[in-house]
């Protein structure tokens, strides 16, 4: 399941608004209202993960069999109801969920992202019932569930798959702690179970809606490593759109603060698919997913009440693939294109540096002229084409050698910020570029 460590830290491009409002009109994914019960309560997304095919070897390939996954996830908006969205989309089969439950988890003990608080343990059902089929390619949706959430808050999502999956639908980098263990141990409070610890992948877990009283939907940030938090802290949720999702909870009252999902998927690019080889010896992985363009109808469109999408994406195409300034633009020009075309409001971003970063030929200063070219259309032209251009560039660099990263926001691979450039880029955001 695992890839070697010097290839988990994948390039990325990133973000900071410097251009107009964008027009946020139009809703998208699952329905926003349910009156089957409340009535009144509005759904958005709260989190979400961008999900690939398994690799081609190790756990994520042969699949889960009488085993439980406890998976923990950040909300970025509460509710009072939530439901949670599980995913075949890559699977070679049928998947069984024998039982699903969630919690929170229990602080007070050393184990707290194991162990949950079992006075909070609730059982997800689909249809009234507790266990339920995944089909081949397809999504499923839990009945919503009396569970309030809180904004910012560790939820524990436990799924038992009582017979082979075969290859799993899944997200590499979490950058959290996950717990395998086997038969079905989703009721079980102590976490002792859980023999298999790895500080990666949500397996057929793909999203978490809230309901709420009324919502401005939610923001879907469509990137790559930087997004997906490679160089933060483990357990932390330092990413730079977990920080955002901060900043909003705390400038906005509750009603109006937008959801904030993350859809980075570390290594992906514009124009070419995961397993792709690139510079420097990378040999590719299914888990960098396929290119940014297909990802917009599996990833982007189907999120619950998304309004605004923040696409950065482009430096992979660079340095893996050595794509041209034109193939970069052209690709990010059609991702502004079909997200305008569903009424989203659509921003993007500068390319961020990383001299420095990976063997020869990972870098080369023509390859930073390419990045540096597509900043410039992207501040120019492409500032007329989006609703607003992020430029992080401008916060990571080092203005003394601007092909660098900032050495106070290196997390030591020269390419990807620490947490203290996330919090950089957070803070960088001008909150009325996201219509606030």
């Amino acid at each position: 399941m695992s890839t070697p460590k010097r290839w988990h830290v994948i390039a990325s491009a990133a973000t900071v608004l410097v251009v107009a409002t964008p027009a946020v009109v139009a809703s998208a994914g699952p329905s926003d209202t349910d009156t089957t019960r409340h009535g009144q309560g509005e759904w958005a997304g709260s989190w979400a993960a961008a999900v690939t095919r398994g690799n081609t070897v190790g756990l994520t390939n042969t699949g889960l069999n009488n085993q439980s996954i406890r998976m923990i996830v950040h909300t970025s908006v509460g509710g009072d109801r939530l439901r949670v969205r599980l995913t075949n989309l890559y699977g070679d089969q049928a998947v069984k969920v024998g039982h699903a439950t969630v919690a929170r988890p229990n602080t007070a003990t050393p184990d707290d992202r194991s162990d949950i608080d079992a006075g909070t343990l609730r059982e997800l059902t689909f249809g009234g019932a507790t266990s339920a089929t995944i089909n081949k390619g397809a999504e499923l949706l839990s009945d919503p569930l009396d569970l309030a959430v809180e904004e910012q808050e560790d939820l524990v999502v436990t799924l038992h798959f009582p017979v082979l999956t075969g290859p799993v639908t899944f997200h590499g980098q979490s950058k959290v702690t996950n717990f395998i263990g086997a038969t079905d141990l989703t009721t079980a409070a102590d976490g002792a179970g859980f023999t298999i610890r790895p500080n990666c992948c949500w397996m057929f877990l793909s999203g978490l809606d809230v309901e709420r009283r009324h919502t401005p939907g939610s923001i879907v940030v469509l990137g790559d490593s930087i997004g997906d938090g490679n160089g933060s802290t483990v357990n932390a949720n330092k990413r730079w759109p977990d920080l955002l999702a901060d900043r909003l909870v705390d400038a906005r009252a509750e009603v109006r603060t937008p959801g904030v999902l993350n859809l980075s998927l570390a290594g992906n690019r514009l124009n070419h698919e995961g397993p792709e080889p690139g510079a420097g010896g990378f040999p590719g992985y299914n888990e960098l997913g396929p290119n940014a363009l297909a990802r917009l109808n599996e990833d982007v469109f189907p999120q619950t009440g998304v309004k605004t999408v923040v696409t950065h994406l482009g430096i992979n195409d660079i340095w893996m693939s050595g794509d041209s300034a034109e193939q970069i633009i052209a690709a990010l020009r059609q991702v502004n294109q079909q997200v305008k075309a569903r009424g989203l409001g659509s921003l993007a971003a500068t390319l961020t540096p990383y001299e420095g970063h990976g063997n020869p030929g990972v870098w080369t200063p023509e390859k930073d002229a390419t990045r540096q070219a597509v900043n410039s259309w992207l501040r120019g032209a492409g500032a007329h084409e989006f609703d607003g251009v992020l430029d992080f560039d401008a916060v990571l660099r080092d203005p003394a050698q601007p092909s660098r990263l900032l050495p106070a926001y290196d997390s030591g691979d020269h390419i990807h910020p620490n947490d203290a450039g996330n919090q950089a880029m957070a803070d960088a955001v001008p909150l009325r570029l996201l219509g606030l």
